[in-house]
């Protein structure tokens, strides 16, 4: 039995990436203070070896999130565990990789593949099925998401050499707070003005098809990988994302509601409010895990304390399988992970 006192949550500290598209509101809106320009995206909890975040409070502070889950595996839960058992991988990794994603211009037109294939082509790894959840955008911000007629793959390299394939790419304009599940195969793309947060498959796997000509920090072009993501991507008509039926679920102080689900992680917002009533100073909503699965908090806004420490907009804290109870305080909204 494991002794639930024992597994308290703790806050973690993003690793950044500088990628050309980026902006610099991952810095101004979420205080990320990291020095870099622009930036891109923050991996806000990752034990992936392009970027682990690091501990940032409590008995680990100062070690990796990889090297914590590597010495205490539990903290993972039983299916997060049994996921990356299943697939060959080691089980002290995390299934998942969530980040902030701050797009000030257009990104690459790419395609993730499946795990089949990832496990075969590329040394054993994860594929990369995704989800976005919408932080902001412009009033023109828009995404990519597959295509809008069937065609050849023939087709989509004549397209590609031609410099047209935006022609054949389905584009669907996106406001605050809209979901979109990206299945790997999906070709996608996020547009400029659109500031997200991703949760994904524990997966560096991308394929360019498209970079719209542009050439890295060296001046050389970025490197596609047409041939890789023709053999992955689903080359038929994709239907029209629609945003899904969403039921908030109201207890007091705290309103749920979940934004998806599927074989590889689970996604909630959550609405906390303990502020509303002057006389009930000392409303708290209590939180625990179970022992299938660790849970993490990515506040998207407001600011709060759980048990004693403050969050603000902007912070990731990870709650180990079958935790202590935690009371959360405050009025916020954050992203709640599981697998």
């Amino acid at each position: 039995m494991i002794n639930r006192n024992m597994n308290s949550p703790f806050f973690l500290r993003p690793v950044g990436k500088d990628y050309l598209w980026g902006g610099n509101r991952l810095n101004e809106v979420f205080h990320k203070n990291i020095e870099m320009t622009p930036l891109a995206e923050t991996w806000e909890c990752s034990t992936h070896p392009d970027g682990t975040s690091i501990v940032a409070s409590g008995e680990w502070e100062g070690q990796l999130l990889s090297a914590v889950l590597k010495a205490h595996p539990e903290y993972l839960g039983t299916h997060p565990r049994e996921v990356m058992r299943s697939h060959g991988l080691p089980e002290q990794e995390l299934p998942i990789l969530i980040k902030f994603i701050d797009a000030r211009k257009d990104l690459s037109i790419q395609v993730h593949p499946g795990d089949a294939y990832a496990y075969e082509k590329e040394q054993g790894q994860l594929g990369k099925t995704e989800m976005w959840y919408v932080l902001d955008a412009t009033e023109d911000a828009s995404l990519i998401y597959g295509l809008n007629r069937g065609v050849s793959a023939e087709c989509i390299r004549e397209a590609i050499a031609k410099g047209s394939l935006e022609k054949y790419l389905q584009r669907v304009n996106i406001r605050k707070n809209d979901v979109f599940f990206i299945p790997a195969g999906t070709i996608h793309a996020i547009g400029a003005g659109a500031l997200i947060a991703e949760i994904q498959e524990n997966s560096n796997l991308t394929y360019r098809l498209y970079d719209y000509g542009r050439v890295d920090k060296n001046g050389f072009p970025r490197k596609l990988h047409v041939d890789k993501a023709l053999e992955v991507a689903d080359l038929t008509e994709a239907r029209k994302p629609v945003q899904p039926m969403r039921v908030l679920r109201y207890r007091k102080g705290v309103a749920m509601e979940l934004l998806c689900r599927c074989e590889y992680f689970q996604v909630e917002r959550v609405l906390l409010n303990t502020e509303n009533d002057p006389g009930d100073a000392n409303r708290w909503v209590p939180f625990h895990t179970e022992s299938n699965s660790f849970a993490v908090f990515l506040c998207v806004d407001g600011c709060g304390t759980i048990d004693d420490a403050s969050f603000h907009i902007g912070d990731c804290v990870f709650l180990p399988a079958d935790s202590k109870e935690v009371s959360l305080r405050g009025t916020a909204q954050f992203l709640k992970v599981s697998c």
